[in-house]
């Protein structure tokens, strides 16, 4: 199957789904032109599409100023003999246009070049109602999932939207169809292994803003739900080799990684996500995120801890399902004196 190519010009605007002004992000909703040929005529049809937009973040080389020349294209030589960096924020090309200038301060908009101007730009297409409702901004809810919950709301429904979210894509990575040029690292064993790669939001250069995460080889585990005592050898492994990895090609010490799992996850193939501890990576949270070294030593305290917990998760008022999340639906919830203790044999 040959790749898809998008032609931005011919993408056709419906709304806006949510903007952020603190992470300079906008998402919005439209459509692409998509033709399909029969064997007489070829129709031209659309295809739903969610596109987001996100400037992309500083590295030190935005900002150089002055370095010795040795033949790189990306200096020229100024009247002193030093070279100044062309491809930078303080160069001649870029152009200041002046908003107020009071005493000492002075107030400028920047048009620097396209080649330090990027704008990192997603696109999912054809994109379904679930991929609209999880992009689109609204309230959202604390939900306190107790075992009742998972296994009569939760775990119906992801029986009924296991097509909604399809898993071709983390297949394609596991089977080395996609992405193999951006894989970190990959342990190949079919029971503990798992392939780490930069994560969807990350442009896999600037380290200020590292983001990996790492897809198991199992297709059996979906969410922290499933995990018990018998994976506690798969989940170390994740965690020794996967800092051990990162260390070796990005220099980030495991006291500088933030490593956790999702839940509920946005997708349901078990994953760890890796990014630095000073970049505000989404989803980091108390609420959805649950470190990996307390998942562990969580387990090895309780066997079956994450199917006796109640694990907190946001949902949005709009999701249908928010109804029955809600404390008075949980009506038929086994009374919480007839739980079993935690650490009772």
């Amino acid at each position: 199957m040959a790749e898809k190519t998008y032609d931005l010009s011919t993408f056709r605007l419906e709304r806006i789904l949510n903007k952020n002004s603190k992470t300079k992000t906008i998402c919005v909703l439209g459509t692409f032109p998509s033709q399909q040929s029969s064997d007489t005529t070829t129709t031209t049809t659309t295809e739903p599409a969610i596109v987001v937009l996100e400037k992309t973040a500083f590295t030190d080389h935005d900002v150089n100023t002055t370095h010795n020349n040795h033949g790189n294209d990306d200096y020229d030589n100024d009247d002193d003999g030093s070279a100044t960096q062309r491809n930078s924020y303080f160069s001649l090309e870029t152009q200041l246009q002046n908003e107020f200038i009071n005493d000492i301060y002075g107030n400028f908009l920047c048009f620097p070049l396209p080649a330090i101007n990027s704008v990192k730009l997603n696109i999912i297409c054809p994109c379904t109602e679930k991929h609209i409702q999880k992009y689109t901004s609204q309230d959202i809810r604390i939900v306190l999932e107790t075992p009742h919950l998972y296994n009569t709301v939760t775990e119906p429904r992801l029986q009924l939207e296991r097509e909604q979210f399809t898993l071709d894509w983390v297949y394609n990575i596991l089977e080395h169809k996609k992405e193999v040029d951006r894989i970190i690292f990959e342990d190949p064993c079919k029971k503990l292994g798992f392939i780490l790669l930069p994560d969807f939001k990350w442009d896999g250069k600037n380290p200020e803003t590292f983001y990996a995460i790492a897809i198991v080889h199992q297709l059996n585990l979906r969410s922290l739900r499933s995990l018990t005592a018998e994976h506690l050898p798969l989940l170390r492994n994740i965690q020794t080799k996967g800092i051990a990895a990162i260390a070796e090609k990005y220099g980030l010490d495991e006291t500088q990684l933030r490593i956790y799992v999702h839940y509920q996850p946005s997708f349901y193939h078990l994953h760890v996500h890796f990014t630095f501890l000073k970049y505000e990576a989404p989803g980091t949270h108390c609420e959805r995120s649950h470190l990996l070294s307390t998942v562990i030593n969580n387990i090895e305290l309780v066997t079956d801890y994450y199917q006796r917990a109640t694990i907190p998760f946001t949902i949005k008022e709009s999701d249908p399902y928010y109804q029955k999340y809600r404390p008075d639906a949980d009506t038929h919830a086994e009374p919480i004196a007839k739980k079993p203790k935690i650490g009772a044999d």
